[in-house]
């Protein structure tokens, strides 16, 4: 795949926040996913047949760039990047992107894949929230049992036990997902391999 990051040519560019949410969501999805993009809301991309056919096209928006973005290196794909004139819109044309709606999308899309592509540290972050609050629930318990000898406040003492439980259950199913997602991630990647760079009969020239 092939992307081409927009290099602006004048201020009317990107619309007000639209050069900060780029930014932001692009520098998500690479400490997330190990992206190298630059820009990956660009629309402007070019691509090989074997990674058509292999990209399950599930989107109906414009997070459907987050979604080609993960793609790629989830399966090891060569890509590049190619810097880009960008000027302002044509007059009498308008875009199509809604900047919360849109941008609320693929902010959702993007907390979303994680679960998908990289479990462990998805499930690994509900274990977290959830020990941090069975301690916060358990600290005044053991300092009191520590300084009297009695559990007073069982209910607090059985919650928070509870909500232990739960968090370990989560870093089990992180643990066991990412093995599942390791294995299926293979699979997608010989699949991959299979599809022939050119049509069955073609004389040649690139894919």
């Amino acid at each position: 795949m092939v992307t081409a990051r927009r290099v602006e040519t004048g201020a009317e560019a990107y619309r007000t926040g639209h050069r900060l949410g780029n930014r932001l969501l692009t520098g998500l999805v690479s400490r997330l996913f190990g992206s190298t993009f630059d820009d990956i809301l660009s629309g402007y991309r070019a691509f090989s047949r074997r990674f058509v056919k292999s990209f399950p096209a599930l989107s109906t928006g414009f997070e459907i760039e987050t979604e080609l973005t993960v793609h790629a290196p989830s399966l090891a794909m060569p890509v590049a990047e190619l810097a880009t004139s960008y000027g302002g819109r044509v007059e009498g044309t308008a875009s199509k992107l809604r900047t919360f709606r849109d941008g609320f999308r693929i902010l959702k899309t993007i907390a979303q894949l994680p679960k998908e592509e990289r479990p462990l540290l998805f499930f690994s972050a509900g274990f977290v929230v959830l020990a941090a609050a069975s301690l916060g629930l358990a600290t005044p318990v053991v300092i009191e049992w520590l300084e009297t000898g009695l559990v007073p406040r069982f209910p607090t003492a059985i919650l928070a036990a509870s909500i232990m439980l739960l968090a370990f259950l989560s870093l089990a199913s992180g643990v066991i997902l990412s093995s599942v997602t390791r294995g299926r991630r293979e699979m997608k990647r010989l699949r991959y391999l299979a599809i022939p760079w050119l049509r069955p009969g073609s004389g040649g020239g690139a894919a």
